[in-house]
């Protein structure tokens, strides 16, 4: 499916960019980022994801409750290993979903919204690109590692981009 074939696009740029990085590099806080690391940046997105799998076999996503599981921010190579299995298994059927969420900073109710799997790996797929937007801007300040094209820019502004140079 064109969804999944976008995100593995998506996940070979960032597997690329760790790739490049020592563990220090992927741990160390940037100004740019709010003292915020790379490795918060990944662990984020791929924790979205793994919230999305769980919600699968469930029926209720909800991402709020994920796992902040700092060996995904601290391990370059744990977080590569976790993108090859988000890849995997994101090769399934669509299906009804009912994504949960909480926007009250103490207690509330949960809101309640109908989705599907797909328009869910659509949103995952967005929030990827806006996170490694992010990296970018924190990748200067760490390294000079080599950044693909396109790396942390929408499909849409690339296409617009090479709209307006022709």
């Amino acid at each position: 499916m064109q969804l999944q074939q976008a995100i593995s696009n998506v996940f070979l740029h960032l597997n690329n960019v760790l790739n490049q990085l020592t563990n220090e590099q992927y741990q160390q806080p940037g100004k740019a980022l709010s003292n915020a690391t790379i490795g918060q940046h990944v662990r984020h997105i791929l924790e979205l994801y793994t919230c999305l799998y769980t919600g699968y076999q469930t029926g209720i996503v909800n991402y709020d409750n994920r796992q902040r599981d700092t060996r995904i921010e601290q391990d370059k190579n744990f977080a590569a290993d976790l993108i090859q299995e988000i890849i995997i298994n994101l090769q399934k059927p669509d299906k009804e979903l009912i994504l949960e969420a909480s926007y009250e900073m103490e207690g509330g109710a949960m809101v309640q919204v109908a989705t599907n799997y797909f328009r869910e790996i659509m949103y995952n797929l967005e929030h990827t690109v806006h996170h490694m937007a992010l990296i970018r801007i924190g990748l200067k300040e760490v390294s000079m590692v080599n950044i693909p094209e396109g790396f942390g820019i929408a499909a849409s502004t690339i296409k617009f981009r090479k709209t307006v140079m022709m």
